[in-house]
């Protein structure tokens, strides 16, 4: 992806599919509040849910997967680590199979790595914009991660949502770890002083964060205007949402935007690869036709898994390494130190 104007792909796909995201799916959520199709039971193939549950679970898991794409259909990127691509999912498999301690774990870890990962998300945009714009990448690197780390982590931690997040560890009582169920009662427990600590630290942190913005533009180092807004706009939303969650739809307000970004930048990244892979390049309607059959791929996939039986240990296992190698890949191969970047 050759940066135009200081954008990752141009002015109108960013803002459509990076920047504005945040902004919309919380107008969106907010909109479907209180509808049928958010509240409203709905059954397909003997899986109940709502309309909303439905798409955004299927949208979740289609993101997921996506990143086989890039790590598994780019030969480039699947050359530097061809163990973790190929062996490591095979174990994590073949362990979540044989213990249903390990199974339950898995679940656990999914829930909260997704929380870091959601805010290294944010973060890894911010770099890149950053970077178009002209700033060293170590430049102002440490702040960034951790101010969209709290950003996004933070109004969890402090806000309305945290019991839900913690309700994973109920996967433990089916193996007779109880004493790992007691988990959510005691962190509900020290919700309050969590809140305090958060507000403090998180007030600090953007005294910090925007002193340190200053002092770049003064030494000439100016941080970009894409970054600013996607960092303040995500971390407005993610405070309201995880926060208050006044209209009930915090899971699929931040998570709708998350996964929109997340394709976003799939497409953006490999369109051009699987083009020249399946021999589309050059032809006419070829990016139009491929753009329709990565969709239909992963938007299946997420379908699929929206209505798997849990009870299916094997299919459901599959479903357990898909995000955690997500997370697991995702922390690796889009390092704007690097060249594919």
């Amino acid at each position: 992806m050759r940066p135009r104007d200081g954008y990752i792909v141009g002015p109108a796909y960013d803002w459509a599919f990076f920047l504005l995201p945040p902004t919309l799916s919380l107008a969106l959520g907010i909109f479907l509040s209180g509808t049928a199709l958010a509240d409203a039971p709905r059954s397909i193939g003997g899986v109940s849910d709502t309309a909303t549950g439905f798409f955004i679970g299927t949208v979740v898991h289609a993101h997921l997967v996506a990143v086989f794409v890039r790590s598994h259909g780019n030969r480039q990127i699947f050359r530097l680590h061809p163990v973790r691509f190929v062996a490591l999912p095979i174990l994590l498999w073949v362990a979540i199979v044989a213990s249903p301690f390990l199974a339950a774990a898995a679940a656990v870890v999914a829930t909260f790595w997704d929380v870091w990962h959601s805010g290294a998300q944010t973060f890894g945009f911010a770099r890149i914009y950053d970077r178009n714009h002209g700033v060293p990448p170590a430049l102002g690197r440490r702040i960034d991660f951790w101010m969209n780390q709290l950003l996004y982590a933070g109004p969890i931690l402090a806000g309305v949502t945290l019991v839900d997040h913690m309700r994973s560890f109920d996967e433990f009582e089916g193996v007779g770890a109880t004493f790992l169920t007691r988990v959510p009662a005691e962190v509900a427990g020290f919700q309050r002083t969590l809140a305090i600590v958060v507000l403090v630290a998180g007030g600090a942190l953007c005294l910090a964060y925007l002193w340190w913005n200053v002092r770049l533009a003064r030494r000439g180092h100016g941080p970009s205007f894409e970054k600013v807004f996607l960092v303040v706009s995500t971390g407005l939303c993610s405070i309201y949402t995880w926060g208050w969650n006044s209209w009930g739809e915090a899971f699929f307000i931040m998570n709708l935007f998350h996964a929109v970004q997340y394709l976003a930048l799939v497409w953006a990244a490999e369109k051009k690869n699987l083009m020249a892979r399946i021999g589309l390049a050059g032809r006419r309607g070829g990016e139009g036709l491929l753009l329709g059959g990565f969709l239909a791929l992963v938007l299946g996939y997420g379908f699929a898994v929206q209505l798997l039986d849990p009870g299916v240990t094997t299919l459901w296992a599959i479903t357990m390494v898909v995000s955690l190698m997500h997370f697991y890949y995702d922390a690796f191969i889009w390092s704007v130190r690097k060249q594919q970047i």
